[in-house]
């Protein structure tokens, strides 16, 4: 199967996350059929991740294969192809899986693939695999990244707020207590709290992703929700810190996700960026060192526009087993050095 026409395959199997299982074993049979030693690693339930190796790996392709809703499917012209996952991060699995096919026609060996389940929820698939490294010195991510080796991604703090109140009718205010004037009175001193910053990453941000509350306009309401999303640019120990201590005694909340962000090295002979959005690396720690680099661009990743350019395929490819041989020497470098201590 040619490239393009993988990545097609691919977004034409449904995995939104949670509903990954004929997306991972369709990867399994396709890997075992090209000469890998293919498994599924399970995850939870139906859900498993995809390792697929050749000898023993000393580097890793890794991306995942779950998408946000809704799923559409494939369809391309001459310069694109589209559809759910197209660019985050299906055309990356095709991508990564074209240059495994590359690097193994040349002979290399020692390296694998790693494809993982819930990366748009709460990294699901990441943390089971970390608990079952493979002994890698270096895993590749592949994110939607135009082809740019990243050298910063920011990391996450994401906090589920809930103010209660009392329920009255609205022509007597005096009698209820209204839970959506709290949480408006919260939501507006946290605005105000100072965004930390990093010379590489810069500041971080917040966003009110989501607000509900209230029953009816003539109801005082009695409950009210918010959804967070901080984008963080350090272990976010201290943001948090001052959050929780604003939060404290004038609403519920609930710290949902905390991934710290990630600093990475420059290599020779790549162009690089940083990046606002987080990855599965902060939850892949002890799969090597990591690097992060895919096709196609974000701001067209989770929107009705989703696709990737078939020139950045077949750039990425290229770059992949540029990355996957600079690597490999490097261990090897390594190797000699403390063989000759």
């Amino acid at each position: 199967m040619q490239l393009f026409e993988l990545v097609g395959t691919l977004v034409n199997i449904e995995s939104v996350s949670g509903n990954e299982a004929a997306c991972t074993e369709f990867l399994r049979g396709y890997l075992s059929d090209r000469g890998f030693k293919a498994e599924l690693q399970p995850v939870e339930g139906s859900r498993a991740n995809v390792f697929a190796q050749r000898g023993i790996p000393e580097v890793v392709l890794s991306t995942h294969v779950d998408t946000v809703p809704p799923f559409f499917p494939a369809s391309e012209d001459a310069e694109y192809i589209y559809g759910r996952g197209a660019c985050d991060a299906k055309g990356i699995v095709a991508a990564q899986i074209a240059a495994a096919e590359r690097l193994a026609a040349a002979g290399v060996r020692d390296f694998a693939l790693l494809f993982l389940v819930g990366e748009e929820t709460m990294s699901e698939g990441a943390r089971a695999a970390n608990q079952s490294p493979r002994g890698s010195k270096f895993i590749i991510n592949g994110e939607p990244t135009e082809n740019k080796l990243i050298v910063g991604s920011k990391g996450i703090l994401r906090v589920n707020l809930r103010a209660r109140g009392r329920a009255a009718h609205s022509a007597y205010p005096q009698l209820g207590e209204s839970a959506v004037e709290k949480l408006l009175d919260v939501l507006a001193d946290l605005r105000k709290v100072p965004m930390p910053a990093d010379p590489v990453l810069g500041a971080a941000t917040m966003n009110i992703g989501v607000m509900a509350g209230g029953r009816a306009a003539n109801v005082i309401p009695d409950e009210a929700t918010a959804q967070l999303m901080y984008r963080t640019v350090d272990n976010s120990g201290g943001l948090r810190a001052q959050v929780e201590n604003l939060l404290h005694g004038r609403c519920e909340y609930e710290i949902v996700r905390e991934t710290p962000a990630l600093l990475m090295e420059k290599l020779d002979g790549f162009e690089t960026d940083v990046v606002a959005f987080t990855t599965d690396l902060p939850h892949l720690t002890r799969w090597g060192r990591p690097l992060l680099l895919g096709p196609g661009s974000i701001r067209v990743a989770h929107t009705d526009r989703e696709r990737v350019a078939k020139a950045e395929l077949e750039r990425a490819v290229e770059l992949y087993c540029k990355l996957v041989h600079n690597l490999k020497n490097r261990v090897k470098g390594a190797e000699r050095a403390s063989q000759g201590t």
